[in-house]
């Protein structure tokens, strides 16, 4: 079944080379130029994977992904940025976007990355097969209903927090570098931008730690990258 693909983009011409490129790879798409179009096209098409310009009249994308969110929309998100808008990149991956990349693109490495975050939100939809229930700790990890505990207390994940937190606990003790993070968790399968591996562990421990700076969960091996200690 051919995937949908929303491109919300207010440059005509990066709208054309998206969507040339995506249909070139045999995804179906749709188009949006302003933010209230793009919700509009959420809700009434159900895309597949959103790739969204942070820079768009009216509503920007920042606050349309930050709305997804809000009403539980779970479809994944990629934002396109500019070269310097670091704090928009960290904001995003915030608000919940799967991913970034930064303007001007490679056409080929956005299609890879597409492509990369599909095969992973198709495979989370099988996590459930293991066991459904993960646990370090008083930190617990529930796959049907897609819920984390810590103490009792429900902890709101992004999609790519969840899905980190749910590769690291299925390795408790073993350490990964964010080059073989972004090769597991985001499946990327050329050198990606380490940054983001770094914003979500960040996120991670202000979610789930009791102090974030010495955090008890998620430890940095330094040199390498992270684990999650055994409890």
């Amino acid at each position: 079944m051919e995937k949908l693909v929303l491109v919300v983009d207010d440059e005509e011409t990066i709208v054309r080379l998206v969507t040339y490129n995506l249909e070139r790879e045999g995804f179906k798409t749709v188009t949006a130029n302003d933010g209230l179009s793009a919700l509009d096209q959420v809700r009434s098409c159900f895309p597949d994977l959103v790739i969204l310009d942070i820079m768009l009249p009216g509503l920007d994308g920042l606050e349309v992904c930050r709305r997804l969110r809000q009403e539980d929309i779970r479809i994944p998100v990629i934002l396109l940025t500019a070269r310097d808008a670091e704090i928009d990149k960290i904001l995003g991956l915030e608000l919940g976007a799967d991913d970034y990349v930064t303007k001007p693109f490679s056409p080929r490495e956005l299609v890879a990355r597409v492509k990369a975050i599909l095969r992973r939100a198709a495979r989370e939809e099988t996590l459930v097969s293991g066991s459904d229930r993960l646990q370090s700790g008083e930190l617990v990890m529930d796959l049907l209903r897609h819920e984390v505990m810590n103490r009792g207390q429900v902890v709101s994940l992004t999609p790519k927090e969840f899905e980190l937190l749910w590769f690291l606990m299925r390795h408790v003790g073993r350490v990964f570098s964010r080059d073989q993070l972004l090769d597991q968790v985001w499946d990327y399968d050329f050198t990606g931008d380490t940054r983001i591996v770094d914003v979500h562990i960040s996120r991670l421990r202000e979610k789930i730690e009791d102090d974030p700076k010495n955090p008890s969960y998620i430890e940095t091996v330094r040199g390498f990258g992270y684990r999650l200690k055994e409890k």
